[in-house]
């Protein structure tokens, strides 16, 4: 997909994550190996594999989302991999400049918090690095 061409959501609206491991994850009737994105719009396929590679770029479209609809997210879950992993520095910026306040783990435990706020209605999104 070329930069001009914006990412667009492969599962609109809000949905819990069914199950994951061995590099994917399972929502909305579906399975997708990668990492993913996740936030009230829909899910999408991110470029990551890796906690350094959830830069600013990667993250985008949740700034962008955040900016277009002010405090539609208020936290945002960050699943790191197989274990926690601290994220970029600018990506921890972006983040605080967009309002958003954030914790990181590994993408497991990520996921478990992830579902238990989105099924309580909580205003959640959630990165997720896909672990084997």
């Amino acid at each position: 997909m070329s930069e001009a061409q914006p990412q667009r959501a492969f599962a609109p609206g809000s949905h819990p994550i069914m199950a994951h491991g061995q590099g994917a994850f399972a929502f909305a009737g579906m399975r997708h190996a990668g990492s993913i994105l996740a936030t009230p719009r829909g899910v999408r396929a991110i470029e990551a594999a890796s906690a350094d590679d959830l830069d600013p770029s990667a993250l985008a479209p949740l700034i962008a989302e955040c900016a277009e609809s002010p405090g539609s997210i208020e936290f945002l879950i960050v699943g790191t991999g197989e274990r926690m992993a601290p994220i970029p520095k600018a990506s921890r910026a972006a983040l605080s400049r967009a309002g958003l306040r954030f914790e990181a783990m590994a993408t497991g435990p990520a996921v478990r918090v992830y579902n238990i706020m989105q099924s309580e209605g909580r205003r959640v999104a959630a990165a997720l690095i896909a672990a084997p």
